[in-house]
């Protein structure tokens, strides 16, 4: 299972991160969607140098130019609300790409214990097409595998999976890596942070993206 961690290496993608993060400029709805999107730009592009293209003819005022085109099919999909603003800025650069969408939430328990619920799912078939699953917090990363499984069991198995989360828990890359196959499957973090809360909040993290991107519930 291959992962890239962006804050491992020196780019703008770690000042983006570090405006989500800050106290002050998350009270700036709009900045903090804006800077969702730029991450999603900037997974993307690095998600599209794995990918197959093929060469294709093209015709200019002046000639014929032989481009790499796109070969692969994508699939993009977040997890409703707080993945829109990244799925956004990912399907800019993945212009063509179809869409899918999945609706879950915590529903706690007694003691902060909760389980995961899925209330929608509409995703196109994803037999042997790259699937791209987006994030923006990764925590326990219960959601993420129940919504990987959810999108197989029901869609078909793409042919590669990319999953993509800004922020992750230590704990929650390190269960997805226990619980996912090891093969097929690439994971994109911007940084992992070590702790969580007994919410099962990141810390330090940035907060709820959902609510900081649209306002709490």
């Amino acid at each position: 299972m291959k992962t890239v961690i962006f804050s491992e290496q020196d780019s703008l993608f770690n000042a983006v991160l570090a405006e989500m993060r800050d106290v002050n400029i998350q009270k700036d709805a709009m900045r903090f969607r804006y800077n969702l999107e730029r991450l999603g730009y900037m997974f993307a592009y690095e998600i599209s140098k794995t990918l197959s293209y093929r060469e294709e003819e093209v015709t200019t005022p002046l000639g014929i130019s032989n481009c790499k085109v796109l070969e692969d099919e994508v699939v993009l999909a977040t997890i409703l609300r707080a993945g829109l603003p990244l799925h956004n800025g990912m399907l800019r650069i993945f212009d063509k790409a179809q869409n899918a969408f999945i609706a879950a939430f915590r529903k706690y328990g007694r003691s902060y214990k909760f389980t995961i619920q899925m209330e929608y799912m509409t995703s196109p078939p994803l037999d042997n097409k790259v699937l791209i699953l987006s994030d923006p917090m990764l925590a326990t990363g219960s959601t993420i595998y129940l919504t990987y499984q959810e999108l197989v069991q029901q869609k078909g198995t793409p042919k590669h999976c990319h999953i993509v989360s800004p922020i992750a828990s230590r704990e929650g890359y390190e269960y997805l890596c226990r619980k996912l196959p090891q093969s097929g499957i690439s994971i994109w973090l911007g940084a992992i942070d070590e702790e969580m809360t007994t919410r099962s909040f990141i810390v330090p993290g940035l907060g709820d993206a959902g609510d900081l991107a649209y306002g709490e519930k």
